[in-house]
C-alpha cells in the first residue's frame, strides 16, 4: 500500500484497521486536560506506560498530584514514589522544578494551560519537542500533533524518512488540515482540530504496539 499524505495514512488506521479500538477519553491520553498530564509526560520518558501509571496512582494516594504539593514535596520522596516509571531522581527533580516554574510564571495550571507556549516548554529542563508538544496537545487542548518514535517507525515502512522531528510534525498536520471536511464526513460530526490530532495519534501509537 501506498500513501502520499497523512490524510490518507488516518483513513487506513481508522476505516481500514479500525483505530482507536477503545477510547477511554476523548483525546485518547488518560485524564486529558488535566495537570495529571504534564506529570505523566515526565514519568512517560523512557518506560512503558503500566509503570508510569503505578507511578501516578502512587502520588494520587499520597495526594500529590497537584501543582503546590509537587513544588513544596521533597524530591527524595517523590522520588520513591515515582520509582516504578524508572529514572525516578531524575524525573523527580525535573516534576518538582517543573512544578515551581508552572507556579512562579502562570500561579496556576488554568492559566498555565491557556497561556503557555512551545518556546516557554522547550526551556524547560527535561521536556524536549515530543514532551512539549504532549503537554501542549493533551493538556492544554492545543492544535497540536505529536510525532514519536512510532510515527516515525511507521512511516518508515510506507517508504517516508524524516531527519527532523518538526519535519515529520509538518507533514503529519498538513495532510490533516487540507482534507477536514473529510474527515469530519468519516466521522460523521465537526471535531476540533486538537481531537482530531490527539485521535490520530493515539491511533498511530496503537496500531505500533500491536502490529509493527
Amino acid at each position: 500500500m501506498q500513501i502520499s499524505n497523512s490524510f490518507e495514512l488516518f483513513k487506513f488506521l481508522k476505516i481500514e484497521k479500525g483505530y482507536l479500538k477503545e477510547l477511554h477519553d476523548p483525546l485518547w491520553w488518560p485524564n486529558s486536560k488535566s495537570f495529571e498530564v504534564v506529570v505523566g509526560t515526565i514519568l512517560t520518558q523512557q518506560t512503558k506506560w503500566h509503570k508510569v501509571e503505578k507511578a501516578l496512582e502512587n502520588l494520587k494516594t499520597n495526594a500529590l498530584l497537584d501543582l503546590k504539593s509537587l513544588s513544596n514535596c521533597d524530591a527524595k520522596f517523590l522520588a520513591t514514589l515515582i520509582k516504578p516509571s524508572g529514572f525516578y531522581n531524575t524525573k523527580a527533580k525535573r516534576i518538582k522544578l517543573l512544578s515551581i516554574n508552572i507556579l512562579k510564571d502562570f500561579g496556576n495550571f488554568k492559566t498555565f494551560k491557556n497561556n503557555v507556549n512551545r518556546e516557554w516548554l522547550l526551556k524547560q529542563k527535561g521536556l524536549g519537542k515530543e514532551s512539549s508538544d504532549s503537554i501542549l496537545c493533551y493538556a492544554c487542548e492545543r492544535e497540536v500533533f505529536v510525532v514519536d518514535n512510532y510515527s516515525a517507525k511507521l512511516l518508515r515502512k510506507f517508504g517516508y524518512n524524516f531527519e527532523e522531528y518538526d519535519e515529520l510534525k509538518d507533514w503529519m498536520e498538513d495532510g490533516i488540515l487540507s482534507n477536514l471536511e473529510k474527515i469530519y464526513e468519516i466521522y460523521q460530526e465537526e471535531k476540533t482540530i486538537n481531537e482530531i490530532f490527539a485521535r490520530f495519534h493515539g491511533k498511530i501509537v496503537e496500531y505500533a504496539k500491536e502490529e509493527l
